[in-house]
């Protein structure tokens, strides 16, 4: 991003914090604020979210969800409630959605229970971001004025792209120790769900340089009735350097690939050239029904413990490259569920 770009984020950045509810009070709206934190030493996972579902027709909803991931094992529950027996005013004030909770002011917290029949998730969190870079606010559009446009319909932030957590978590009556576990905070919003999106992130805390933290999405977006070739962006941090990929429209310049259960984003622009690439192989997944303000329903299939791969050529510096083995959230959301799958 050049220097006029830098200028019109900051005269566009939103007055109000990254993490502010932008549901309007009418139907037709979707947003959700979510977090995850990896075990650096083991397969092992949590994902929580709060979302707020407000239909074309009839009443809002909130929601809570969780998914704990440990080893070959993985469980996702959901729970659901009148948007009016929540409280999603105030995120820094605390978020509550039926037994779950988010406080997004400093310290930040989440803890919360969710029951289905005989499986049970509880969780108690706290997490403080990174200093310096890695843990500032980060979108991945290129300029925070299309936040507040009708293009994309859909939006993604991340208020805290680089945490350690600390806490617990029971998954039935076995406890987790959550102690330096690594993780992020998003925040998304829109009009709907994109039409089909590959999202990922993660933290590459051995790279002989340093930790990286990158973060991407590939989606293809309705306008005008019609689905967009994929579109994607890619941002990349370590230490006090950042590369950026993020010209949506420059479709000649970025290519994905996108599978049953994995993903390869390669990239090119002004800063170099970068590709991703997560592999959830045999890792658990989970298939979660995300409802749309129309009616219809997205399926997005979701393991954090996806092998994740980096190479990164910037034009100013040397290449580097890095690895996680099981650290790797991966995110791929489709108009249909995969046959046999669950679904939450």
């Amino acid at each position: 991003m050049g220097a006029i770009g830098r200028f019109v984020d900051r005269i566009a950045a939103p007055r109000i914090g990254d993490n502010a509810p932008r549901w309007p009070g009418s139907g037709g709206h979707v947003e959700s604020w979510f977090v995850r934190a990896n075990d650096p030493n083991g397969r092992r996972a949590l994902w929580c979210k709060l979302t707020i579902l407000s239909p074309l027709q009839g009443d809002p909803v909130a929601e809570a969800w969780a998914i704990a991931f440990d080893g070959d094992r993985t469980l996702g529950l959901r729970s659901t409630v009148p948007l009016r027996d929540a409280d999603v005013r105030d995120p820094v004030a605390g978020l509550r959605v039926a037994d779950c909770r988010m406080d997004l002011g400093a310290p930040a917290a989440a803890s919360g229970s969710i029951a289905m029949g005989s499986d049970c998730l509880r969780w108690d969190l706290t997490w403080a971001a990174d200093a310096g870079n890695a843990g500032a606010p980060l979108s991945l559009l290129p300029s925070r004025l299309l936040l507040r446009t009708g293009f994309p319909r859909s939006k993604l932030l991340t208020p805290c792209p680089a945490a350690t957590f600390s806490g617990t978590f029971w998954w039935d009556d076995h406890c987790i120790r959550v102690d330096g576990w690594r993780g992020m905070q998003g925040h998304n919003w829109g009009r709907e769900h994109a039409a089909e999106y590959a999202w990922g992130q993660c933290l590459f805390d051995d790279a002989p340089d340093g930790p990286v933290m990158a973060e991407a999405v590939t989606a293809r977006l309705r306008v005008a009735g019609r689905l967009t070739p994929p579109i994607s962006g890619l941002v990349v941090r370590q230490g006090g350097r950042q590369w950026r990929f993020d010209a949506l429209v420059d479709l000649w310049r970025q290519e994905a690939q996108v599978g049953e259960r994995d993903w390869t984003l390669r990239m090119r622009g002004p800063d170099g050239a970068a590709e991703l690439r997560l592999d959830g192989g045999d890792a658990p997944f989970a298939c979660l029904g995300y409802g749309n303000p129309d009616g219809t329903t997205r399926y997005c299939w979701n393991t954090k413990l996806a092998r994740a791969e980096l190479r990164v050529e910037p034009r100013n510096g040397r290449p580097f490259s890095c690895a996680s083995a099981h650290g790797g959230a991966l995110e791929l959301l489709r108009p249909r569920p995969i046959a046999g799958a669950l679904v939450v």
